[in-house]
């Protein structure tokens, strides 16, 4: 059966590029096959972008294939079939009867397909970390010990981004924008939260300059009296007069986030807020002017906690870490005493969210790229407090 792909955001050079950037590596590491997990690897390598990582599944490279091979559920292969640039021979499934079955999964067909590539006689690399303990022993005990825990190699070698990569963060962080100021529309008192959050996700679906939103990443909506905290959804309750409202959201292209956050004030901010606003911005410019290529992580994180130090406020959080697929990249931080070089198109979220107490905090951020010369900041949303 011949399946027709979907479309292809990047063209199969694109991908063998990636490959070649991962062989190279492979090569300097003495690897002859390496096995993927980490589903934010798998898409950048193939461009599957399946919802499907709770089940086995990966991906194996060998130096001696020019494409690689992906392992899928059974249900799951017919999604591989339209979203990988490879020959559909090379997207391969295991038998459903390996899905909850208490005495083997998908790893052990996925193995078995490593050793009959030769895996038993090669030198090979596997992201161990990257799965559970079990698993992992399982790989160890199949392949021997010449096995290497390659977790975070694949991810370190997408912290340099394409142009074509640089082009979907930047239609993702025009969908961002588009969602923050829809924020400010919808968010009124007596409007549920539930309701307001259902327009802005709306958005980040519906997209930005005729490029819909891929997916839904991380949406966080944090409304008095619960601004003293970062991470939670909306909640059963109704905006009021005199409240604080902290967004945190990305809009997605293929796989690719821009993430953004913005504070509201429903009527005019207190002068603690507003203050914390101004000190928190002008700690945003000095560390977007530190950003070259051959500085370091650190010394644009720097460049914020010492301005905004001298005005007597405090971060205990880093200021922003590696973005791309899937949101986060966990690799550089830009925290003090990440000596990672910047180069260029290199992306970042920068977010300056400061919780400073249990009741209060404040919150803005940019994505940006490094260029040859300095910074380019995708997300273009006014720095202001939006006032309703």
């Amino acid at each position: 059966m011949t399946v027709p792909k979907g479309f292809q955001p990047f063209p199969r050079s694109e991908y063998l590029n990636r490959l070649g950037r991962v062989k190279k590596e492979m090569s300097r590491r003495g690897l002859d096959m390496i096995f993927v997990v980490d589903e934010h690897n798998i898409t950048y390598l193939t461009g599957y972008l399946g919802l499907s990582a709770y089940v086995p599944q990966g991906v194996i490279i060998t130096m001696a294939e020019e494409e690689p091979l992906i392992i899928l559920r059974q249900c799951d292969a017919p999604a591989g079939l339209h979203q990988c640039f490879m020959a559909q021979d090379r997207v391969i499934h295991y038998s459903e009867d390996l899905v909850g079955n208490p005495n083997q999964d998908g790893f052990d067909m996925i193995i078995k397909c490593m050793l009959d590539l030769g895996a038993a006689k090669a030198s090979v690399g596997v992201e161990l970390t990257a799965m559970s303990s079990l698993s992992a022993d399982k790989f160890r005990k199949a392949l021997g010990a010449k096995i290497t825990d390659i977790t975070r190699m694949v991810t370190w070698l997408r912290l340099v981004k394409s142009d074509r990569e640089i082009e979907a963060m930047r239609e993702a962080a025009a969908i961002s924008d588009a969602a923050m100021l829809r924020a400010a529309e919808v968010i009124r008192p007596g409007v549920r939260e539930a309701d307001a959050s259902a327009e802005i996700i709306a958005t980040l679906i519906r997209g930005a300059n005729g490029k819909p939103g891929s997916r839904l990443a991380a949406f966080f909506m944090c409304a008095s009296p619960r601004i003293g905290t970062c991470h939670i959804p909306w909640a059963e309750d109704e905006f009021r007069q005199a409240s604080q409202i902290n967004l945190e959201l990305g809009g997605v292209r293929h796989g690719y986030v821009s993430g953004l956050m913005r504070t509201y004030s429903i009527g005019k901010p207190s002068d603690r807020l507003q203050k914390m606003h101004d000190i928190q911005v002008s700690g945003l410019e000095a560390a977007l002017e530190a950003i070259k290529p051959g500085a370091t992580c650190s010394d644009v994180a720097n460049a914020f906690y010492s301005t905004i130090g001298k005005q007597g406020l405090k971060k205990d959080t880093r200021c922003g870490y590696a973005h791309g697929i899937g949101w986060l990249e966990p690799t550089a931080s830009l925290r003090d005493g990440d000596m990672t070089v910047l180069e260029p198109n290199m992306t970042f979220h920068m977010m300056l969210g400061n919780w400073v107490a249990d009741d209060f905090g404040h919150t803005i951020s940019e994505t940006f790229r490094v260029t040859d010369t300095g910074v380019d900041v995708l997300t273009s949303a006014p720095r202001d407090i939006f006032v309703l």
